[in-house]
């Protein structure tokens, strides 16, 4: 595959996270792919802007145009890939392929009621307050290289109601079959919570797959960035020698 074949990839950062969060797989891509990073409605440059699920579809849409390559793979995680899937929902047309990270599991039904007393509970506590502890938690678990981008973009709190709340009980297997691309699903395999519903999101699509980065959590793109970046490669080269 030469550099003029290879198909643009856009990432699209997880809850309360920034663009900073891809800065591994960016420098890991960059020489073979044309990438880049989005900050979501309310999330790192676009903090002041209100979040919604379409505005986030555009913002999408605008980095896939911003790389003047045609259609794009989308990488979404968490947050982001319930983003990537209103992105292929709606803009069809500029989806290359879709790969969801963290992101095959039912937002529907009684497991979300943590997550919405969470969305609820995270605008009590100081902003600074949880600054610490993310950066802390960072710190701790990942080398500088890997998480240092993140904690400088800092953290958007003040969005995760509105976009959880958007979000939760509105994406099941069924939103699957709005992608009209191949498909690969990647989680942490020790993402209990995230890849509950990975079976029933590949079933519900004719070309999807799934893919576990071994020992990995829910944030699996630091756990493991070679392996992340790895299998983000092989898909968009697939995809290139589909034709």
């Amino acid at each position: 595959m030469t550099t003029e074949d290879a198909p643009s990839i856009v990432f699209v950062h997880g809850t309360h996270f920034s663009a900073g969060q891809w800065s591994p797989q960016l420098a890991e891509l960059r020489e073979e792919f044309p990438v880049a990073a989005v900050d979501l409605p309310g999330h790192g440059a676009r903090g002041a802007e209100p979040w919604s699920l379409s505005a986030a579809t555009e913002v999408i849409a605008a980095a896939v145009h911003s790389l003047d390559r045609g259609p794009a793979v989308v990488v979404g995680h968490s947050l982001g890939g319930y983003a990537a899937l209103e992105f292929a929902r709606l803009r069809p047309e500029l989806l290359r392929g879709l790969v969801l990270a963290g992101a095959s599991a039912s937002t529907r039904g009684g497991w979300a009621a943590p997550y919405r007393f969470l969305a609820r509970l995270v605008p009590r506590i100081p902003a600074d307050r949880l600054t610490r502890w993310n950066d802390r938690m960072l710190r701790r678990l990942y080398p500088p290289p890997v998480v240092e981008a993140t904690i400088r973009s800092g953290y958007a709190f003040h969005t995760l109601p509105d976009a959880w709340g958007e979000v939760l009980g509105r994406f099941d297997a069924g939103a699957m079959r709005h992608v009209a691309a191949p498909v690969l699903i990647l989680n942490g395999e020790k993402d209990s919570v995230f890849r509950s519903g990975e079976r029933d999101f590949a079933r519900a699509h004719p070309d999807a797959r799934v893919e576990l980065i071994p020992r990995a959590r829910h944030l699996a793109n630091f756990d493991d960035p070679a392996a992340f970046s790895g299998a983000v490669r092989r898909f968009a080269r697939q995809l290139t020698a589909a034709g």
